[in-house]
């Protein structure tokens, strides 16, 4: 017995060993064939692009050029360029995954690419479309006015102490806020319905379609102070001159703000999510003439170096093992588990009841 189980032990550890042997000999091959290429160019809505085009073209001698550009303006460029059959546009990293899928890979305009030497390290759902990092979004309030969060639930939010008194980036603005609410809708009615119960000591009357569209209903009738940007959000509920008691939904990015006075913090432990988080999607254009320099630099924004510069502003990168930097000033870091995670899968779901959510916002906002 002892005898076969050192010939199983062997086997397993041979196999590992192949395994292992194969996804580095991919990666190099993979190197190989980008230095063969031409120059990419790389789109994305964060200025942090241009320093990690300029990284990973230092690191494997291909060269990168990344541009800023928002969402809208980079889909519509690779649609004209797709259409036009030239493809100046290599990579695109797009914060709207549902427009990402219904309007670039469902068209062929665009092709997806997971890594499978990563598969160990990243969540299967996050390959198809490829996330590469969750952003997150949290419920904020101003510590110099709290020593703590003032509420334990977002239900609260909807009633008469939060009126006038709740900071948002207005949704019909925003499609990722009513791409949240599906996601919620979708994946998290229960736990919308059971921090219902436990506000409230009594269950949800089945009236409504949903839990989530019962709060979301119940939000904007609240009568939320509606902003056009997270810092115009993160303004209301923490300057420093501030002396009224305000709630806020911002990015984590805007706690870099808290060095120069701000008083931003996480209402932690609040139900059932003290926040949200939503995907930065990758995704390679069709027909470009460097398809292999397109997939390493996707590989390369799944490493630790070459996510680097987003970690900084709390995004956590979809490969498990990397961790946001220490002095990352929000603190999410210890907080990931208590943040209502997006599921890109869906993310055709959200593209085609947009317009319904925002329907109901608009309906039931009240100014």
């Amino acid at each position: 017995m002892r005898h076969l189980s050192l010939i199983a032990i062997a086997i397993s550890l041979a196999s590992t060993s192949s395994s292992w042997a194969n996804e580095q000999a991919t990666l190099d091959g993979l190197i190989s064939a980008a230095q063969q290429e031409p120059a990419i160019t790389v789109y994305d809505s964060t200025g942090k692009i241009i320093e990690q085009a300029a990284n990973f073209s230092a690191r494997y001698g291909v060269q990168a050029t990344g541009v800023k550009s928002k969402a809208p303006h980079t889909l519509e460029r690779i649609i004209r360029e797709a259409q036009a059959n030239n493809i100046q546009t290599d990579v695109a990293i797009l914060a709207d995954a549902p427009a990402a899928v219904a309007q670039l890979l469902d068209t062929g305009f665009a092709t997806n690419w997971f890594p499978m030497d990563l598969a160990d390290s990243v969540d299967e759902r996050y390959r198809k479309p490829l996330a590469i990092v969750m952003a997150p979004n949290v419920w904020t309030y101003n510590t110099a006015l709290h020593e703590s969060c003032p509420i334990d639930n977002i239900w609260e939010l909807t009633e008469p102490e939060w009126e006038r008194k709740v900071a948002l980036q207005d949704p019909l603005g925003k499609p990722s806020y009513v791409d949240w609410f599906n996601q919620m809708a979708e994946h998290g009615d229960e736990a919308m319905a059971l921090a219902y119960e436990a506000h409230y000591g009594y269950p949800m009357a089945d009236t409504e379609e949903s839990a989530t569209a019962a709060w979301v209903k119940a939000l904007a009738a609240n009568a939320p102070l509606l902003t056009d940007s997270d810092s115009n959000a993160a303004e209301a509920v923490a300057s420093p001159d501030q002396q009224d008691s305000f709630l806020g939904l911002t990015s984590t990015a805007k706690f870099r703000d808290n060095a120069n006075g701000m008083k931003l913090g996480i209402c932690e432990n609040l139900m059932p999510w003290v926040g949200w988080t939503y995907p930065s999607i990758g995704l390679i254009a069709s027909g470009t003439q460097s398809p292999n320099a397109a997939k390493l630099f996707l590989h390369y924004l799944l490493t630790e170096e070459g996510i680097a510069p987003q970690t900084q502003d709390g995004k956590i990168s979809t490969h498990s093992d990397i961790s946001l930097p220490a002095d990352e000033p929000s603190g999410i870091n210890a907080l990931k588990t208590q943040l209502f995670d997006y599921s890109p899968s869906t993310a055709i779901s959200d593209w085609e009841n947009r317009q319904d959510w925002q329907d109901l916002w608009m309906l039931n906002y009240r100014r």
